[in-house]
């Protein structure tokens, strides 16, 4: 479970705990991210077919919208930066209007109704 230590219009900062092969699957953010191993190992992955693995101090930062997949090798504790907060057109900034449309081209995208 994520644990947000601070939000604010310029950044949200949280902490997250992954066992052994638990993982992030592919995701994008909409704000730039800065993800920092502070315990345990994991593997960085983006879209592109790049990939990283490493402990602590492992430092990966990925633009708005770069899609990538963490997976830890080891439990691992990970300190994540979002900036700003939140970035355009995250769900969380965006009309009910604007979220029900979102979700129709995902499902279109995906292939289902």
């Amino acid at each position: 479970m994520p644990e947000i230590l601070s939000t604010h219009d310029a950044a949200r900062v949280i902490v997250l705990d992954l066992d052994a092969g638990e993982g992030l699957a592919e995701h994008v953010v909409h704000e730039r991210a800065w993800l920092l191993v502070i315990d345990g190992e994991v593997e960085v992955s983006t879209a592109s077919g790049e990939s990283v693995t490493g402990g602590v101090g492992l430092l990966s930062e990925f633009v708005p919208g770069e899609r990538h997949e963490v997976l830890a090798i080891s439990k691992a504790r990970l300190f994540l930066l979002l900036a700003p907060w939140p970035g355009e057109n995250h769900p969380g900034s965006m009309t009910i209007q604007d979220k029900l449309y979102a979700r129709r081209r995902a499902a279109k995208r995906s292939g289902s109704s």
